[in-house]
């Protein structure tokens, strides 16, 4: 893994309060660290101003005494889909460049609220549809142990920020493994927490049943500090649900706890060096004392199909208020106000959120709603109770987190089915709402692996216990 360029988040604290370092000089070397690797196109658009208004703000509070919060100068990433003041938020997307945004999503509110500062925002696949990050109106970005390769998506510019140590962590959503797999491409953690622990409010939509908020972060015991802070129910978010007392790592797993392998995912169609490297770590968690066993779980082998359908149908619901009359991008010239539709929607949106829509308005429309998107919801309320049912014998299910190491950039241009297919092993957690989480575990061919790990619903704590316990070993 490319080595951090940052101390452990209570370290970059302690030297806020103590003096020994400033929220300023934090705020200086994030944007120094952006420029200098701005050949990645990791970050769409710093946001230096108000960055370095915030620090000077947070330094001076510190000089008076006064509380400053668990993340006092933490600078960190947010992607291109929250609202974030200080920079356009576009989503990655031409029909929402110019868009300034009004307020603030909650999960930076929260983050702001104890002295975190969102320096940049980070690129995306458009709208947060893919996962290479090449469906970007802003480029492509690059993974960085090859820049030939993609690093992953659609979170791909907030997994690449991390591993290349641009800030101490960033924030990420999570559709189908929007996180997960950006994790295991680029090396660093993805978490995926149960639908709803985190408001959604002032994320731009992709598809309202299966969105969530991830933390990309470089170890687990972050990521529980991280969650600690942004879990809870907001009004804003009907959503959301009520959150554990604490969410920080204290202990250790209890070694008897039972693992499971999933064996749909450790067969067909996975590269043979990863399902080594995944098959490694497993031997190491038992060899650690974890009672590990292979569970079946059929319908996974359909999740994908099933996601497939039910999520285009949501896309084509929420682009729908992207018709160039509120906001964003509206083409000129336009006779009357359904050509200005045809135009803006047409200029605006890439191929794969056209594709996306298409397919959705299909899905839905009559005559092909009972054939196609009423089984999917029928499949899905199956994989729902399929994990309810292995999650009655195992504590938590291991695999794989993608069948195969970050491809090379425009390996799959022309076949969207093969890019679908390298989710094929994330889109049943979140189709099943579950959490979630990507480690890195070694390399092949020298790049990332990463081991998912999935939790029993709400046991988002349990969870990144357990991961925190296999990355203190590996």
């Amino acid at each position: 893994m490319i080595k951090a360029q940052w101390p452990s988040l209570d370290k970059i604290v302690f030297s806020v309060l103590d003096g020994s370092t400033t929220a300023e000089s934090n705020v200086s070397k994030a944007l120094a660290l952006i420029e200098e690797h701005k050949e990645y196109n990791a970050v769409i658009a710093p946001i230096a101003e108000r960055s370095m208004k915030r620090a000077i703000e947070i330094d001076s509070a510190v000089k008076n005494g006064e509380k400053v919060g668990k993340l006092a100068g933490v600078p960190f990433i947010a992607k291109d889909n929250f609202l974030v003041f200080g920079a356009e938020t576009t989503a990655a997307s031409n029909i929402l460049r110019g868009f300034d945004a009004p307020y603030q999503a909650t999960a930076i509110e929260k983050l702001e609220a104890e002295g975190a500062i969102c320096v940049a925002k980070a690129n995306l696949d458009a709208f947060a549809h893919g996962g290479s990050t090449e469906n970007s109106d802003f480029g492509t970005t690059l993974n960085p142990h090859n820049p030939t390769r993609v690093p992953g998506g659609s979170s791909g510019g907030s997994a690449a920020s991390v591993a290349l140590g641009l800030a101490p962590f960033a924030l990420g959503t999570d559709t189908g493994g929007s996180c997960r797999e950006p994790a295991s491409f680029s090396g660093c953690v993805g978490y995926k927490p149960t639908y709803g622990l985190i408001s959604r409010y002032g994320v731009v939509a992709m598809a309202s049943s299966t969105d969530v908020i991830g933390i990309l972060a470089r170890d687990a015991f972050e990521t529980a500090y991280l969650l600690d802070i942004l879990a809870g129910k907001d009004g804003k978010d009907s959503t959301t649900i009520e959150r554990k007392s604490s969410y920080n790592i204290e202990s250790k797993p209890q070694k008897n706890l039972k693992i499971g392998v999933i064996e749909q995912f450790m067969g067909e169609g996975v590269d043979k060096a990863v399902l080594e490297s995944v098959q490694t770590a497993i031997d190491g968690l038992k060899k650690q004392g974890y009672s590990v066993e292979t569970v079946s779980m059929p319908s996974l082998e359909l999740a994908l199909a099933a996601y497939y359908i039910i999520v285009p149908a949501e896309i084509s619901s929420n682009l729908s208020r992207y018709d160039g009359q509120r906001y964003g991008f509206s083409a000129a010239g336009a006779k009357n106000l359904e050509e200005s539709y045809a135009k803006s929607r047409g200029i605006g949106f890439g191929a794969e959120a056209k594709r996306r829509i298409m397919i959705g308005t299909y899905v839905l429309s009559s005559g092909y709603y009972d054939a196609y998107y009423k089984k999917a919801a029928k499949l899905r309320t199956k994989i729902i109770h399929e994990f309810d049912e292995v999650f009655k014998h195992v504590d938590f299910l291991v695999g794989p987190t993608a069948p195969v190491v970050a491809p090379a950039i425009g390996q799959f241009s022309d076949d969207p089915l093969s890019m679908y297919l390298l989710d094929i092993m994330t889109v049943p957690v979140n189709l099943a709402g579950v959490p979630a989480v990507s480690i890195p575990i070694g390399k092949v061919d020298n790049m990332p692996v990463g081991l998912q790990i999935i939790a029993p619903i709400h046991k988002d704590q349990a969870l990144l216990e357990l991961a925190n316990d296999c990355m203190e070993k590996n």
